[in-house]
């Protein structure tokens, strides 16, 4: 099978910008670090072009058997496509079951078919916080937090029921203050005649409505066949 299967031609449009602004964010400081982790852990020297030293998965599969001894039993040392692809594929198990999350690990065609340099390199990085984080004396990465698990008595998790948190509410320090007690009269009074608003809050504004003068004339109400209208005048109704 030839090469020209797994090689895909030039990026055009929108795939050129996106693998642009990818490319951008690779960072070749980072590069060296891990090149010299590499480099001195499996003995073997990657060549100028790093990600074309690591493409046929054979120094990736040696470096992680060095960090876990026996991670990928075979190792493929055939240049042929699928044998490579493999050893990538081996390679990439053996990081998932080493720590690494599913979600920093890269894809076989980041590296294969150079498409994503960058995440090929943050995988990399993900892999030396996770071998620091194990003990093994790393230069480049930074070690995760170690898991810290409390344990409580079950009488303190009862006394914790019966505390409210405050982000359910609270009433402490509320008071009535400003409030109208209850029974106290409240003034009208109407802005319209342009008088000076009262500074008390026992006032209630006509904006807010008033049954000041309200009477029940005109309100129609009776009995069945009957319609009464004002007061004291009836109608019959047939």
């Amino acid at each position: 099978m030839s090469s020209a299967h797994f090689n895909r031609g030039p990026a055009y449009g929108l795939s050129a910008e996106v693998k642009n602004k990818l490319a951008q964010k690779y960072d070749h400081q980072r590069e060296q670090e891990l090149r010299e982790w590499i480099e001195g852990v499996t003995g073997r020297r990657i060549g100028n072009n790093f990600m074309d030293g690591l493409k046929d998965g054979i120094i990736l599969c040696e470096f992680i058997n060095k960090l876990q001894p026996g991670s990928v039993k075979k190792v493929n040392e055939s240049t042929q496509n699928w044998h490579q692809l493999e050893n990538i594929g081996n390679f990439i198990k053996a990081i998932t079951k080493y720590g690494v999350k599913p979600h920093d690990i890269f894809e076989a065609n980041d590296l294969f078919e150079n498409t994503n340099h960058t995440q090929v390199q943050s995988t990399l990085l993900a892999l030396a916080s996770m071998a620091k984080t194990k003990g093994n004396k790393v230069n480049v990465g930074v070690k995760y937090a170690e898991k810290q698990e409390r344990r409580f008595e079950p009488e303190k998790l009862r006394e914790g029921r019966n505390i409210i948190g405050l982000q359910m509410g609270t009433n402490k320090f509320a008071s009535q203050q400003g409030m109208t007690a209850y029974g106290t009269r409240r003034h009208l009074y109407d802005p319209k005649l342009g008088t000076d608003q009262p500074l008390d809050q026992a006032t209630i504004s006509l904006q807010m409505g008033t049954n000041k003068g309200a009477s029940q004339v005109c309100v129609v109400s009776g009995t069945p066949g009957e319609m009464w209208w004002g007061r004291g005048a009836a109608t019959p109704v047939a």
